[in-house]
């Protein structure tokens, strides 16, 4: 991922690779004082509040994308998706977004257990109707899915042996690709 996303900024975009910078460092979520307004034990409330630097929450995707030190774009990076794990990914993002709310939001799969589209690889896959549920409960993150190998995964034929290997063909590497060189070009003139 961190290579595809180099090949657009510097090569395809032609942008400079000094105002691009990628890491995963944790992210300090802080604790939402509404929460702890609406504290009804006095005592803990107040133990929070006289120790409010303590009270965050350490979050990170796989890839935080920063353009002249701006969070821009969020990667998280699947070796397969079932809808259990994106639970977790909209949460993730949904965090982000509470300190970043212009962040662009992608997952990065190789392959799918999604179900609908997402392992055809269509070029604007309509999903499937559970992760679209999901999804609705989580308006603010508007999630970018990219799968890179066709077939739905199979639970007992793991792609990291060689007898159920997939081939990542270019033309999905190519459609990836122009994934993030849209999402980079959108981040870079906002």
């Amino acid at each position: 991922t961190e290579t595809l996303v180099r090949t657009a900024w510097d090569v395809e975009l032609k942008k400079n690779p000094q105002e691009l910078s990628i890491n995963s460092k944790k992210i300090r979520v802080p604790i939402r004082m509404g929460y702890v307004d609406s504290l009804k034990n006095r005592a803990i409330r107040d133990h929070i509040l006289a120790n409010m630097k303590s009270y965050y929450y350490g979050l990170s995707v796989d890839k935080h994308l920063f353009i002249k030190n701006k969070f821009v774009i969020g990667i998280e990076c699947k070796a397969y998706t079932e809808n259990a794990m994106l639970k977790r990914i909209l949460v993730d993002f949904h965090l982000l977004k509470t300190k970043f709310p212009d962040l662009a939001c992608y997952l990065f799969q190789l392959e799918s257990q999604l179900g609908g589209d997402y392992s055809a690889i269509p070029h604007q896959p309509k999903g499937s109707s559970s992760t679209h549920t999901l999804m609705s409960y989580f308006p603010d993150v508007d999630l970018n899915i990219v799968t890179l190998l066709d077939g739905e995964r199979k639970v007992d034929q793991p792609i990291n042996k060689q007898k159920y290997f997939k081939p990542l063909g270019m033309n999905r590497l190519e459609s990836a690709l122009t994934v993030l060189v849209n999402g980079l070009k959108g981040a870079a003139s906002s």
